[in-house]
């Protein structure tokens, strides 16, 4: 049996390169609890630091994303960058369990020391993305990741917490799917700061652009602003990806002009405390089975309900 090694021993395997200690510190903050030994805050105070760029992936199911992630891994590993990814998969809500099928699409990149992929289950959680994706980003922040890459689920309308989380969010739309009217029915087209337009080989790629950029026209936008550019992609031969490595780095420097960086760093440490809360109050104010079939029957009303799992029967 392998010795049992120490958060300070993981830490220093992981930056070394050795996969398992970084899955095996991910797993750790995926499973902290309340009541755990301190191995997660341990974990935390050796990763300190690291000014990693995280991007954020998000767009309706069959737009592409996977495809675009792998292709810009191989961008910027051609860069010599370190790339982290976390795919982020939804959880059954009958077993809990996940498909965790992100992989699949990279797997040219499975070899590459300087690439490590996690798929990441929801767990119930709201947003498109998992409680703890945020401790996530931290950690391979402060194993001296280069580029993290955060990829949705892509549940479309409720999906905007990514932008939250992300230094840079990308919106993937592609032609022929009604994306550019989804995108003005949910509002999700406020969260990106750079939009792509993928399968642009396909009929009507370029409809998909003038729908943009006449919703775009009808947003005011001061001198001062970041406007968002529209890029066209075909992720699976790799066209386009130049020009949106290069928009994303160009919203990154726009970004670290000012405070606007570190702004977006706190708002992301807020959003986690607040993804934390919101699946400690679920353990916490659990629905008993009994109340569920007394307002189920008519004989407890919902408001009285949530009284009762809240504590407050006045």
């Amino acid at each position: 049996m392998a010795p049992v090694r120490t958060p300070a021993e993981l830490v220093a395997a992981a930056r070394a390169g050795d996969r398992r200690a970084t899955a095996r510190l991910l797993t750790v903050l995926e499973n902290q609890r309340a009541d755990d030994d301190g191995t997660a805050s341990a974990i935390a105070g050796l990763v300190k630091g690291g000014d990693a760029q995280v991007v954020g992936i998000t767009g309706s199911p069959g737009v592409g994303k996977s495809t675009l992630v792998s292709a810009l891994i191989g961008a910027w590993r051609a860069a010599s960058l370190r790339v982290a990814v976390l795919a982020v998969d939804p959880s059954s809500p009958f077993t809990g369990g996940a498909i965790l099928g992100d992989r699949v699409r990279m797997a040219d990149h499975a070899l590459d020391p300087g690439v490590y992929i996690r798929s990441v289950a929801t767990r119930g959680h709201l947003g498109g993305l998992a409680a703890t994706t945020g401790a996530a980003v931290r950690l391979l922040e402060g194993l001296d990741f280069d580029v993290v890459i955060v990829e949705t689920v892509g549940v479309g309308q409720a999906e905007v917490e990514i932008a939250s989380l992300a230094d840079t969010t990308l919106l993937l739309l592609a032609p022929g799917m009604g994306d550019g009217i989804q995108a003005v029915k949910a509002g999700v087209v406020e969260i990106a700061d750079v939009y792509v337009v993928n399968k642009a080989d396909r009929p009507g790629a370029d409809a998909a652009v003038r729908d943009l950029r006449a919703m775009m026209s009808l947003v005011r936008r001061e001198p001062y602003e970041w406007r968002q550019p529209i890029c066209t992609t075909v992720a699976s031969e790799g066209k386009g990806l130049e020009e949106l490595v290069a928009a994303i780095g160009k919203h990154h420097d726009w970004l670290a002009g000012g405070d606007r960086l570190a702004e977006k760093r706190r708002a992301r440490a807020a959003a986690e405390i607040r993804a934390r809360l919101d699946a400690a109050l679920r353990v916490r104010f659990a629905v008993p089975e009994a109340l569920a079939a007394a307002v189920a029957d008519g004989e407890v009303d919902v408001a009285s309900a949530v009284r009762r799992v809240l504590g407050d029967t006045g």
